[in-house]
């Protein structure tokens, strides 16, 4: 308590109120609508849609690194995000108890994001954690790091998202360090209870704060370019679908 008031006071000093909050603070916002409801309708859009939304709302960096790969090119996933946070290391005391304790905690509609410091060492994804998951109803995983299994992460209908496949294991090469706290993969903070997005173009994250607008307006372009893609069909020229406030 007394480290934790002397790191207060700390914070004060040095006037970084404003970024812990803007860091740490994570919302529980609720939905206009239920979960599954916003879920679906997210499944019925497409990563380039959702991006170009964001850019109205002046957020650029939400994509996570191209080099984010889905397992299954025909996936198409919306969860609310479960974080994880792991790193390099030797230890390996402990470790299977936070795990297991870690997915207790996964709930039914979660999207786990995994930050691995940057591991290239280890897998941190299998089959046993595929099988654990998909029972409890968790919709996908993202690791910024390894799988492994991936015949056995194949027989369930589960979409993951890597980085790279390798067979070693985690235990004696890393440590999960944290969960349900805020992350940063690539350029983008990830919070526990954001709308996580992903196809086979990539992954997007979405702040829950404004995640049923940022639905909503993306519903709208889906609608728009249904609309384009009939006048092109139709042979109109791009002067005409121009006029008419058509995009190419």
């Amino acid at each position: 308590m007394k480290q934790e008031n002397l790191l207060q006071k700390e914070a004060k000093m040095m006037k970084l109120e404003k970024l812990i909050a803007e860091r740490e603070t994570i919302s529980t916002k609720q939905f206009p609508v239920p979960v599954k409801e916003l879920l679906g309708r997210y499944e019925q859009l497409y990563t380039g849609a959702i991006s170009d939304v964001l850019r109205e709302f002046c957020l650029l960096d939400q994509s996570l690194p191209g080099y984010m790969r889905p397992l299954r090119d025909s996936d198409v996933v919306a969860g609310l995000a479960f974080t994880v946070k792991s790193a390099p290391n030797v230890k390996i005391t402990g470790e299977m108890t936070f795990r297991s304790q870690m997915l207790d905690e996964m709930h039914e509609d979660s999207f786990v994001m995994w930050d691995t410091s940057d591991d290239e060492k280890a897998t941190l994804w299998g089959g046993v954690m595929t099988a654990t998951a998909y029972g409890k109803k968790v919709r996908a995983a993202c690791i910024d790091g390894g799988i492994r299994d991936t015949k056995q992460i194949l027989e369930k209908p589960f979409p993951v998202y890597y980085k790279y496949r390798l067979p070693n294991g985690s235990l004696g090469r890393c440590l999960i360090t944290h969960y349900q706290v805020p992350i940063k993969i690539g350029d983008v903070v990830i919070k526990p209870g954001d709308v996580v997005f992903a196809d086979i173009d990539g992954v997007v994250c979405v702040p829950r704060d404004i995640a049923y607008d940022v639905l909503v307006r993306a519903e709208e372009i889906l609608a728009n370019e249904k609309k384009i893609f009939g006048w092109v069909a139709e042979g109109q020229t791009i002067h005409q679908i121009a006029e008419k406030g058509g995009y190419f």
